[in-house]
């Protein structure tokens, strides 16, 4: 019986390689980019299995790039520290004190975590952020926030030069200032941006949620453009989605094919996504 038990579970998986063969051929040479929240990264062993997926998609011939938050990692070290950390319309204040303590955790701690379990897998990562080669330049988004900028000029020669050595770009949502300055961005922007300027073919947001949904609370699989305008007009798109959906707009905008906003905690979400028939969460298109 326990024989036959194990013949069914290779049948099964030999079956969902096969079907998942025409969406392999398909993303041969895409570029994905990866948006890892502070909140979807978990445990060791989450992160691992989601090093393990991002080195599979490499290894099919796909371009992945991950652009980490940080939002509790940052706090804890603020707390630590004892560096009160204000919010102006719930977004932090980034005085220079705390733009070193972001840097320091983003830069640092976080990044080289991701970097360590793609290694760790068999991938080949490096981990920059947008100050390196100049890859994201910013301005001020608001002096009132002090040191928070929105991304300018982008510049991505530096992760084409790194897709073409077989190496797995992580990106620090961190940007340069005209006059040196470090500016922090915000993780679904930052990802935003450099999906665009790599006008890759999907830009995915693994957030703590299943996808955007519906006034029952049904989450929508596709939606256009136009439905997202509508359903935030109509206040069903509201709080931390809206910001999640004003990034996906602005990324279609700039010529991403496609962006998904997924539950990083499921297992496997990236490749449900990308290789198989009915995918996870929900896909926003151009109109």
């Amino acid at each position: 019986m326990k024989t036959q038990e194990m013949n069914r579970d290779w049948i099964a998986t030999a079956r969902t390689l096969s079907q998942a063969l025409p969406y392999l051929q398909r993303y041969t040479g895409a570029t994905v980019v990866i948006k890892l929240g502070g909140h979807a990264m978990g445990s060791d062993e989450a992160m691992d299995d989601f090093a393990r997926d991002v080195v599979l998609m490499r290894q099919v011939g796909i371009n992945p790039v991950i652009v980490h938050g940080g939002g509790p990692m940052i706090n804890a070290m603020l707390e630590r520290l004892e560096i009160k950390s204000d919010f102006v319309n719930g977004k932090r204040v980034t005085d220079a004190a705390t733009v070193e303590v972001v840097e320091m955790v983003l830069s640092g701690v976080v990044n080289k975590r991701i970097v360590q379990a793609i290694n760790r897998q068999g991938g080949k990562a490096v981990g920059l952020s947008g100050k390196d080669a100049n890859l994201m330049v910013c301005d001020q988004t608001n002096p009132d926030l002090g040191f928070v900028g929105t991304p300018a000029d982008m510049n991505p020669a530096i992760l084409h030069e790194l897709f073409a050595n077989d190496t797995i770009p992580v990106i620090a949502p961190l940007g340069a200032g005209r006059n040196g300055e470090t500016f922090n961005v915000n993780g679904d922007t930052a990802a935003g941006a450099i999906a665009g300027a790599l006008a890759a073919d999907r830009l995915l947001l693994l957030t703590d949620v299943a996808g955007v949904k519906n006034a029952d609370g049904d989450v929508l699989t596709e939606l256009k453009a136009q439905q997202i305008r509508d359903l935030t007009e109509e206040g069903v798109i509201a709080g931390g989605m809206i910001p999640k959906t004003e990034t996906a707009l602005a990324a279609i905008d700039k010529g991403v094919r496609a962006v998904v906003i997924l539950d990083g905690r499921a297992p496997n979400a990236c490749l449900l996504e990308l290789f198989t028939e009915h995918g996870a969460g929900s896909l926003i298109r151009q109109d």
